[in-house]
């Protein structure tokens, strides 16, 4: 377990929990286990269908499980909350609002507004300002959204989920639609971020290169029932640098998560049929 997990006191807890969608003859998820101590990074991969997106959408609120219990810092979860913020792969932001108003925006809502003084302002304020230089936006704040590549859209989506001080963020492959080289800038980034801000990060993603690099844990799940099938703890400490990624160490894991996700998938078998089938039609020819 890592160091910075109290198994005492988990920030989020998951127990025995399912869930099935309505019509759907296999449960997305089924008998969850896990616990995810304060300020902790776990990443998530599997192949499609294991259900890491809905465990994902369920710890923040968007989605209800069948059964089972799901716990943040001791209380159920039942429905979204200010103490949750998402980010997602596609960036949400609002076209009309420059790059400082979209950052803003999660305080102008009234479960930030409520009782708000005018040091709450100031404050807010003043958040607002120190977001933009760590996301290395302060030069777009006035920026509209459709003016600036995808990788500063996202670093806009980061920002604003981060302006209200959230204990957890969920992140949902929020990487992948960006290039190779602008993923490597944002891995370097939210590593940073995640040491700054002391929040547990739950990080869904389908590249295992991604998951190792910047998880602690990381939770490999599997699918047709989605379950957790395997959790790996990443030995590379907290002090990572790109060159990382070229490590023997680092690809051996690498090498291992791969080989399992295509065990549980089923893909080790289509593989090696394919293998035969194009064995065959070679000794036809």
């Amino acid at each position: 377990m890592h160091p910075h997990t109290d198994p005492a006191s988990p920030k989020i807890a998951v127990r025995g929990l399912y869930k099935r969608f309505d019509g759907a003859t296999v449960n997305a998820l089924e008998h969850i286990d896990l616990d995810i101590g304060a300020n902790e990074f776990v990443t998530f991969v599997g192949a499609s269908g294991c259900g890491k997106s809905t465990l994902l959408r369920t710890i923040g609120g968007l989605e209800v499980q069948t059964a089972g219990e799901l716990l943040v810092d001791g209380r159920a979860v039942t429905g979204p909350g200010i103490d949750r913020a998402m980010v997602f792969q596609h960036y949400s932001l609002y076209p009309w609002m420059t790059v400082l108003e979209n950052i803003r925006f999660c305080r102008q809502l009234a479960a930030h507004t409520k009782d708000r003084t005018s040091s709450d302002v100031e404050a807010a304020s003043g958040r607002a300002d120190a977001l933009l230089r760590l996301m290395g936006l302060q030069n777009v704040a006035g920026a509209w959204p459709n003016q600036l590549s995808g990788g500063m859209q996202q670093r806009v989506a980061i920002a604003r989920a981060l302006m209200g001080r959230p204990d957890i963020v969920l992140m949902d492959e929020p990487f992948g639609a960006l290039d190779a080289q602008t993923r490597e800038v944002m891995h370097d980034l939210i590593r940073y971020v995640h040491r700054l801000e002391k929040a547990t990060i739950v990080f869904v993603t389908h590249d295992v290169e991604e998951a190792l690099y910047l998880g602690q844990r990381v939770v490999l799940m599997a699918p047709r029932p989605g379950r957790i099938d395997t959790i790996y703890d990443v030995p590379f400490g907290d002090q990572r640098t790109q060159d990382l990624k070229h490590a023997p160490e680092f690809l051996r894991l690498k090498r291992d998560i791969l080989e399992r996700i295509r065990e549980t998938s089923g893909m080790k078998t289509d593989l090696e049929q394919l293998q035969r089938l194009s064995g065959a039609a070679a000794e036809t020819v």
